[in-house]
């Protein structure tokens, strides 16, 4: 009976074990005082029973040492399961150092994703067990929400910035992936699946797909297409600055604000921007919302990011990539 209908999903992650291990021993928790309050409820209205009519119960003028211990345990049970859950959702939010970036978005009513490879699927999603994957979500239209039960994670997707959600697979197989958040009339269609395998069977599924540009070759042809090389060249001696190295660097705009050139950065960049005007650079640049979807901005910010200090364009794209920008940057 467990197996054809479990009451709790598989643990499936490195986070697992820790959401659960939170979950059950607040629910024992839960249970144990609601249990212990029902009988001492029930012993008390035996022991202190009208017996005799007109009977009246004796004055208590309290006791010190009774308020301390009823004030104390749950001042203690609860500090317990405050500290425990901060450690726990610092595990959840604190991507780790080694983990390998994948493309999500969302849209009315379907998940896509990018490998770093380059490989795009939609509405499922093949990783090999024991990576650390950081997914790197965001939304083409409303709010969605990322969800895996049986890896204990799940993160809303926003339209206009970008969220992240990481995870550890530890057992091969096939998991149930959700939107948890109501975005339409087909909100409940919107799901798919997870597809862990063994790191060999992995690489096996990417040779089969056969070579595809990654997103940072086809955010180079976005980069050329769109003749972005005529303002920002390899130095500060272009109508734009130079993005050579910007990436995780503060810049000083026009109006005296210090920002940090991040991912949400570069993406306002791309489609507003006229919200940071870097100083000394005049705001000629033209919008490219509705030209550029999220899946192309996310490769072109791939592209940034891979260029170095003094560093020419990390990869020249080829015919396939060029191809590939023409099909995912304009798609809407």
């Amino acid at each position: 009976m467990r197996l054809s209908f479990p009451l709790f999903p598989e643990q499936a992650s490195t986070l697992a074990s820790k959401v659960d291990s939170l979950y059950f021993f607040s629910l024992a928790i839960s249970a144990f005082f609601s249990v212990l309050i029902a009988l001492v409820i029930f012993a008390f209205f035996i022991k202190f029973r009208r017996r005799r009519a007109g009977e009246v119960g004796a004055p208590i003028h309290g006791s010190l040492m009774l308020e301390l211990v009823w004030s104390i345990i749950p001042f203690i049970i609860a500090m317990s399961l405050f500290v425990w859950g901060a450690i726990v959702y610092f595990d959840i939010v604190t991507v780790p150092g080694n983990a390998t970036e994948y493309f999500a978005t969302g849209k009315q009513w379907m998940w896509k994703f990018q490998h770093p490879e380059g490989q795009r699927e939609i509405n499922v999603l093949h990783i090999p067990v024991g990576e650390t994957i950081k997914l790197k979500m965001t939304s083409e239209d409303v709010i969605h929400s990322f969800y895996i039960p049986a890896f204990r994670v799940k993160q809303d997707v926003l339209p206009g910035r970008y969220t992240t959600i990481w995870f550890e697979a530890t057992k091969p197989g096939t998991y149930h992936l959700f939107c948890a958040e109501y975005c339409g009339s087909e909100h409940s269609l919107m799901g798919g699946s997870v597809v862990v395998m063994e790191p060999d069977e992995y690489q096996a599924w990417l040779d089969d797909a056969g070579p595809v540009a990654s997103p940072e070759e086809i955010g180079a042809a976005l980069f050329d297409q769109y003749i972005c090389s005529t303002c920002h060249e390899t130095d500060d001696s272009g109508r734009g600055p130079s993005l050579h190295g910007i990436y995780g660097k503060e810049a000083r705009l026009a109006d005296g604000r210090t920002v940090m050139r991040d991912d949400d950065y570069l993406r306002e960049s791309i489609l507003r921007p006229a919200t940071h005007i870097v100083n000394g650079y005049p705001q000629i640049m033209p919008t490219f919302q509705g030209q550029i979807n999220e899946v192309g901005v996310l490769q072109l910010i791939s592209y940034i990011k891979s260029l170095g200090d003094s560093e020419t364009p990390a990869a020249a794209a080829g015919d396939e990539a060029v191809a590939a920008s023409n099909s995912v940057g304009t798609e809407e």
